[in-house]
């Protein structure tokens, strides 16, 4: 993400125009982009070619079956209403009324932005819900070039295979091979088995050369279950040192493998479905080789978490705990070592709701814990979603908090006090 201005008061609010410069950047823009901001951007509207005659009968410069009309580029700002992000593509879509008269578009009339990358856009938050100290970390790290650190990962299986590009902040499923492999039973069918077996890998092999740039990637996991990895592995190896040695027209790029040979990992799952990418990135020798990126931060600390309430209670306490209440009463009382909660939880359309959980944050970070925000496109995210989207891990048990019920009024008027 490329910051290119920043303009707020004392109070957080103003705007802030950026630049998506990798598909990982929209998905910060739909964690910033909340209901009722104010977004400018570029954009293309079919208009009426007659259309200061359009606007001044109170039309909205929308094309009509009465007349011809135009494609025209043009600049507008519009109150979000609603926002709609498809990682798989890379679109973002941000829907709602028109906030500034322009020369083609009457005020009020309803659009629909597509933020794109390298197409920049300003975001104004206002007054009663500004800019906090999350969004602002999130504009923070979606700036740092350090983040932008990839992993490239396939989780195979025979027939299977699933290739993955795991960013800091979200996992993207590049390409899903596919091929159907015959038993290995009598000596035809053995050789029929074999074939399709090359055929896989050869499949998977041009998926990886297509949407991995093993210049910069960080690491390549291979991942499978029995000995499937390790094959694919030496099919790359062996069919890019006879392409380097033909010279064949791939050969530039499979020397560029043959020299990253060395940030090949093999790993062990229990299948080549993309769950299992959990399971992988949660394994020892994968979090030692990742310890300084944020979503292995976040795979140890959800693992941290579930060994640790799965101990207790062995006569130590509980210092586990998830759910908005529980999580809540462990912060006021100070017992808190670390915070996980979902960037989910951040993006509700309730400004109240979005206080109070920056609060809870902020109240952590001060007394001294951590707190990581986790992605809701990582499975550790997914995870965490399925145990409210928040959960703590204490320095010391409360006990009184294996005797509180399970109603809300404590957590809604907590809410109401932001």
């Amino acid at each position: 993400m490329k910051l290119i201005s920043k303009h707020l008061d004392k109070e957080g609010a103003g705007s802030i125009r950026l630049q998506p410069e990798e598909p990982a950047d929209l998905w910060h823009a739909y964690n910033l982009i909340h209901t009722g901001n104010i977004l400018k951007a570029s954009t293309f509207r079919r208009i009426t070619k007659d259309k200061d005659k359009d606007l001044a009968a109170g039309g909205t410069g929308a094309p009509s079956s009465s007349g011809s009309s135009q494609r025209v580029q043009l600049t507008l700002a519009i109150t979000v209403q609603k926002t709609d992000f498809d990682p798989s593509a890379g679109a973002l879509h941000v829907s709602g009324p028109v906030a500034e008269e322009s020369p083609h578009v009457r005020l009020g009339a309803y659009h629909t932005l597509d933020l794109a990358l390298h197409r920049a856009f300003t975001l104004s938050k206002l007054s009663n819900a500004p800019w906090d100290s999350v969004a602002l970390q999130t504009i923070s790290a979606a700036c740092d070039p350090a983040s932008r650190a990839e992993v490239g990962a396939v989780v195979l299986q025979p027939g299977l295979a699933n290739v993955c590009l795991v960013t800091e902040h979200m996992t993207l499923l590049r390409q899903r091979v596919e091929i159907a492999i015959p038993r290995k039973r009598a000596a035809d069918s053995a050789v029929a088995h074999d074939k399709a077996i090359t055929r896989f890998y050869a499949a998977v092999a041009v998926a990886m050369q297509r949407h991995f740039d093993y210049g910069i990637l960080k690491a390549v996991i291979i991942a499978s279950p029995g000995f499937c990895g390790e094959q694919l592995l030496k099919y790359l190896l062996d069919t890019a040192g006879k392409d380097v040695d033909t010279g064949s027209a791939t050969a530039g790029s499979n020397k560029i493998l043959i020299q990253s040979k060395n940030k090949f990992m093999l790993v062990h799952c229990a299948s080549g479905h993309i769950h299992a990418l959990n399971e992988v990135l949660r394994s020892p020798e994968v979090l030692a080789r990742l310890a300084d990126t944020k979503f292995a931060r976040e795979s140890a600390t959800l693992e941290k978490f579930f060994c640790v309430l799965n101990e207790g209670d062995g006569m130590g306490g509980v210092r586990a705990w998830y759910g908005p209440k529980h999580v809540a009463t462990a912060v006021d009382r100070g017992a808190v070592k670390t915070l996980l909660i979902s960037d989910r939880l951040f993006r509700s359309d309730d400004v109240k709701k979005r206080k109070y959980y920056v609060a809870l944050v902020e109240q952590v970070r001060s007394q001294g814990g951590e707190a990581l925000v986790f992605s809701s496109l990582h499975e550790s995210g997914k995870q965490l979603d399925q145990f409210t989207g928040i959960a703590a891990i204490l320095n010391f048990p409360i006990p009184e908090l294996e005797d509180m019920s399970d109603d809300d009024e404590h957590y809604e008027m907590q809410i109401e006090k932001h």
